[in-house]
């Protein structure tokens, strides 16, 4: 694929699949936009564009960092669902930062193979959402957005797929994946419902969220097992078991009572 061609891809394929999300989101409430998070609408073309140039084995490397990623997206909502418990959206959005960050920085050395970090985060994951505060609100009115928001959506996760996917040869496959995750749509979510509709409706988009990265992982261990033999088999068999523990996540969630 010629550069050109690369580069329209990626300003097409970003905003609609972030477009799309959140109408979704919009539609059936906050706790599922979070939930809805787990479908990897901006790593996943990054892992892509990765898998295009540098190379497949490149992209499998970073795809191992981006399913370890989901545990600093755990530290995030942690982070921001014990702080948005006193403090406003503001400073709740900047402990989670801070939560990322440093779960990154702690991740970058570590580099297990790809089965033993998906065991890992599954047990992370499990964890988070019993530390999670409260429970689920679901007498939550639908969070009311303005009518930029979605655009706005759109024009950062390009921007932040164009600017990785340019920086991972410098980064390198490990930080590149580990950054890559970093719940930009999330984030959207978490604060204009906290804006708009108080702390537990933010932290309803965040349990959603946990519960939606069991996919994340899933989809991430299969590109990392099957991208160095092949891209096209490798996507297509990661859409199909992301696809099967997204639907199984949220029936045990609500069965559990944390959706």
């Amino acid at each position: 694929m010629s550069p050109a061609a690369a580069l329209a891809l990626k300003l097409v394929l970003t905003p609609v699949l972030v477009g799309a999300a959140s109408l979704a989101g919009r539609r059936w409430g906050s706790a599922v936009g979070g939930w809805l998070v787990g479908i990897p609408f901006t790593s996943a073309p990054v892992a892509f564009f990765l898998a295009l140039d540098p190379g497949p084995r490149f992209a499998a490397e970073a795809a191992v960092g981006i399913m370890a990623g989901a545990i600093s997206q755990a530290a995030f909502c942690l982070g921001y669902s014990w702080v948005a418990q006193r403090r406003g959206w503001a400073v709740s959005l900047l402990a989670a930062v801070v939560g990322f960050a440093v779960a990154t920085l702690v991740l970058n050395p570590i580099r297990p193979p790809a089965g033993e970090t998906f065991v890992l985060v599954a047990v992370v994951l499990v964890v988070g959402l019993f530390l999670v505060p409260g429970r689920p609100d679901a007498g939550a009115e639908q969070t009311r957005f303005p009518r930029w928001d979605i655009p706005a959506r759109m024009l950062v996760a390009t921007v932040f797929v164009l600017v990785l996917t340019s920086a991972a040869p410098a980064l390198g496959a490990r930080l590149a994946g580990l950054l890559a995750p970093f719940p930009l749509y999330a984030s959207v979510l978490a604060v204009f419902a906290h804006r708009f509709q108080g702390p537990d409706a933010a932290v309803g988009v965040l349990r959603g969220l946990l519960l939606g990265l069991f996919a994340f992982a899933a989809f991430f261990l299969v590109l990392g097992l099957l991208l160095p033999e092949s891209v096209a088999l490798a996507f297509a068999v990661a859409i199909a078991v992301a696809a099967v523990v997204q639907t199984a996540s949220l029936l045990a969630g609500r069965r559990l009572g944390l959706a």
